[in-house]
């Protein structure tokens, strides 16, 4: 299944979770998404979200940059 990737680099903190929050407000459950950040707090913002939000954080990876985060809409 190929995911969207979601462009988010460039932003800071908390616009990489809101806009992230949005966007999987609008899909359906199970689908994925990555999401491209440049806020190096969006390491430590991005599974607490996932977590709390009931969304599924199936990798991160470091990136040239920032960091992908491969989310599971829940």
């Amino acid at each position: 299944m190929n995911a969207e990737i979601y462009d988010l680099r460039g932003l800071n903190c908390p616009l990489p979770v809101l806009k992230t929050r949005r966007k999987l407000a609008d899909m359906v459950a199970g689908n994925r998404i990555w999401v491209e950040t440049s806020d190096p707090l969006a390491v430590i913002d991005m599974p607490n979200f996932c977590l709390t939000e009931g969304h599924r954080l199936i990798e991160t990876l470091s990136i040239d940059g920032g960091h992908r985060f491969h989310i599971e809409c829940g």
